[in-house]
């Protein structure tokens, strides 16, 4: 893992690219890649772009995307996915890898053309948001992928169990008088899945682990050999339930899976320092203002973070809870990893992790503006982003034009 700090150094010139920067205070760390993230284009694209998206990225210093395919119409086509393939190819900044569904129109009736699809491009499968509930599907899903060497990455919820669920169900929960999502409704699905990797020998990995229970089942299957892997967001390890209730039912705190307890966060932060939890990924989920403008149990689930994420997780190395060699290792080569990547040699990101900043939602890239840390005071933050080569974000330009 490289990581160069250059608090003393100006005029430093960066492999791969013909930029020079004055790295004065700043730390260089290859391109940040992120595992899950909502482009929601086609179809969605009053929430976001496949632009507006990968600026965001950009600024966040991600330089690698894998979105995922709950568009209109889904990515479960090669039409579609090389539809995706070809505006990413004229509009992002930052690379983008497109996850297909495993099933026709994310249903979990039908599999997908998935050879068809990882030929085309696709670089993982998964029906996020809308969970593989057939056991049987999944466990062909989990052979067919394995045969040419692509993963399943399930969102684990059991339908039955969290219907209607609105929160963490808990303490905080019964005070509010919201319906409660209980951490059973991702645990036994995990079960499941580790089971079926286990029947298999196929590889599967798990979307964005939100508890205790989680960490643990996936914790027995690596001692076992089981081939599972898995990733948890930014704010699942840095918000809890407790978020809600303080900030007044605020529906951006609204997410799926839900801000858990703090003895679920813990479990988390464990599992990062561990092993067990593989990757950190954004699960970035930008809306339009009307989604989460109304009563809690209403709104849409989601956060846009993919900008805020660096500097939320620097929360917790300031914290003295995660190393910082750890926290880049689980953006960067980890994800790389979990999907057989390298990481490329022209990406670059140079972050100041002292520099505090205060969100404002207004002046996001992202066209989502549901975060539930505007007007809050984050300390570390990307400055510069190279992408190929070439400067995708300069946060000092950028300051320098917006004054």
């Amino acid at each position: 893992m490289l990581i160069r700090n250059l608090r003393n150094r100006a005029d430093v010139r960066l492999e791969g690219s013909e930029e020079v920067v004055d790295g004065r205070g700043l730390v260089l760390l290859p391109g940040f890649v992120d595992l899950h993230c909502h482009l929601r284009q086609p179809g969605f694209e009053h929430k976001e772009t496949i632009a507006t998206g990968t600026l965001a990225a950009a600024a966040g210093g991600f330089t690698t995307v894998c979105c995922m395919p709950n568009t209109e119409p889904t990515i479960d086509t090669v039409g579609t996915l090389q539809h995706v393939v070809e505006i990413a190819r004229q509009e992002a900044v930052v690379r983008v890898l497109p996850i297909a569904a495993v099933t026709r129109a994310r249903r979990g009736a039908e599999l997908s053309d998935m050879a068809e699809l990882a030929a085309a491009g696709a670089v993982a499968f998964s029906d996020d948001g809308s969970p593989v509930a057939s056991s049987s599907m999944m466990r062909h899903a989990l052979e067919y992928a394995n045969s040419f060497g692509r993963v399943v990455i399930d969102h684990c919820e059991d339908p039955a169990l969290t219907k209607g669920g609105a929160m963490h169900e808990g303490q905080v929960s019964e005070r509010l008088g919201l319906p409660g999502w209980p951490a059973a409704g991702e645990e036994v699905m995990v079960a499941r899945d580790v089971a079926l990797a286990a029947q298999t020998g196929a590889r599967v990995h798990i979307a964005h682990v939100s508890s205790a229970g989680s960490v643990q089942v996936i914790r027995d299957a690596k001692r076992r050999g089981i081939r599972v892997t898995s990733e948890v967001t930014p704010h699942h390890l840095t918000l809890t339930d407790e978020w809600i209730e303080r900030g007044a039912y605020d529906a951006n705190c609204k997410v799926n899976p839900p801000l858990r307890s703090e003895g679920d966060q813990l479990a988390l932060i464990e599992g990062l320092l561990d092993g067990t939890i593989d990757a950190i990924a954004t699960d970035h989920a930008p809306h339009a203002m009307a989604d989460k403008a109304c009563e809690f149990e209403q709104a849409a689930f989601g956060i846009s973070n993919i900008e805020t994420a660096f500097a939320s997780l620097m929360g917790l190395v300031h914290a003295g809870k995660l190393p910082f060699d750890l926290l880049v290792d689980k953006l960067t080569r980890s994800p790389a990893a979990v999907l057989g990547l390298d990481l490329p040699a022209d990406d670059w990101v140079l972050v100041d992790p002292d520099a505090e900043w205060t969100v404002d939602a207004a002046r996001l890239h992202s066209r989502g503006r549901n975060t539930p840390l505007h007007g809050h005071t984050l300390r570390g933050r990307v400055m510069l982003t190279i992408c190929r080569g070439r400067v995708v974000y300069d946060a000092l330009r950028e300051a320098a034009i917006a004054s």
